[in-house]
């Protein structure tokens, strides 16, 4: 089973396109910032403590993204893990590994608050 379940904070504002064809598709991509909850010693000694993890999304799902997602503020999604790579011109393989998302949550704004008032 592929699934994954996040919780985050938005490092930037999604970025939607259109994959041009005769039908258009809606793709937003957006980066989720999600804390590894490790021990304050560790986090002391210097170990990164937060996990920047890029995800995508498509259709209705990717304009709802755009719309309402906004930097900074805590979400919530629920996806699957995918995996696959590409040959640069100089040949050299990279590997990209992004959340491919189906559902997505509000999980409050940046000051903690149950509404926005701005």
């Amino acid at each position: 089973m592929n699934q994954v379940s996040l919780m985050g904070r938005m490092t930037k504002e999604p970025i939607l396109r259109y994959h041009s064809s005769e039908n258009p598709l809606a793709i937003t991509r957006f980066t989720l910032a999600v804390d590894r909850g490790i021990s304050k010693k560790r986090k002391e000694s210097g170990e990164q403590s937060v996990d920047f993890i890029n995800c995508v999304t498509f259709g209705n799902n990717a304009e709802f993204v755009e719309r309402w997602f906004r930097k900074g503020m805590m979400v919530g999604i629920v996806g699957r893990l995918q995996v696959h790579s590409y040959d640069d011109a100089e040949g050299k393989r990279h590997w990209i590994t992004e959340v491919i998302t189906d559902s997505h949550f509000f999980g409050g704004n940046k000051r903690g608050l149950d509404d926005e008032s701005s």
